[in-house]
């Protein structure tokens, strides 16, 4: 069961000054380094983040040249999302190097870790799963706090495409992975979910000429500041496993093919 009181000092002051009492973050992949990936070379990720329609974060990813171009998407990264303007840090993530996101792995699974202010949040760490992807989200003291996975049907065996809307294509629709308690007995279809990540739609020019995505994370109502700070960790863990270019002949991305 998450408890909201545990994590309450470990974040920034930055943190918990603009996630206190925020129920919604936007964040969007910017277009930097397009004519890198139109001459098949990947870019640094970058990020920017809105509250209620103002940017008040940033963050660029500080990988290798060589790790993003050969290791895509399973390469090793930081990111650190900082305040704007004061470049105070909000929450940095770490993910190591580890074999691409897949169905009935026994190990090496995605995994990544979040602190802030030189504490850990949490961590998270990909599950064995056969047909729809899920991942673990705990604490700094290994208390497991959600488990996050898509929509599903047909009990539970493949991710449910019109769960946010009708599909028309992939890129198109909304890709969304639900936020469950780390006690919840069911989630399979329409089992009630705290919060959401969800993959807006890409326009075309975007779907034609970039990889970048953005985001709407949803945060469950009991979230602390810190809690609040894994969830946008987890929104670019996410993007970096199953979004990115090089992912399309993952069995990640066969599995949210359903999905879009």
């Amino acid at each position: 069961m998450v408890k909201s009181n545990e994590m309450t000092d470990r974040g920034t002051n930055a943190l918990k000054t603009h996630m206190t009492g925020c129920d919604k973050l936007e964040m969007g992949q910017t277009r930097r380094g397009w004519l890198q990936e139109c001459l098949g070379c990947e870019a640094k990720t970058e990020f920017k983040y809105f509250i209620g329609g103002t940017q008040v974060f940033h963050s660029l990813e500080d990988a290798g040249c060589f790790c993003r171009c050969c290791c895509q998407p399973c390469h090793p990264y930081t990111m650190t999302v900082k305040e704007l303007n004061t470049e105070a840090e909000i929450v940095t993530v770490d993910r190591p190097f580890r074999c691409a996101s897949g169905s009935c792995k026994c190990c090496c699974y995605q995994e990544a870790t979040f602190t802030s202010g030189g504490n850990e949040l949490g961590r998270a760490k990909e599950t064995c799963w056969f047909c729809v992807p899920s991942l673990k989200v705990f604490d700094h003291t290994g208390n497991q706090l959600y488990l996050i996975h898509p929509p599903t049907c047909c009990g539970g065996c493949c991710v449910n495409c019109c769960a946010e809307g009708n599909p028309c294509g992939k890129g198109c629709c909304k890709e969304s992975f639900r936020i469950f308690p780390a006690d919840a007995g069911n989630t399979d279809g329409d089992a009630p979910y705290l919060g959401m990540i969800l993959k807006k739609p890409k326009s075309m020019a975007t779907e034609l000429f970039t990889d970048s995505d953005a985001f709407v994370i949803d945060f469950p109502k009991d979230a602390s500041a810190d809690q609040k700070g894994i969830l946008i960790g987890m929104g670019i863990l996410i993007n970096s496993i199953f979004y990115e270019s090089d992912q399309s002949n993952s069995g990640a991305d066969a599995a949210l093919s359903f999905a879009g």
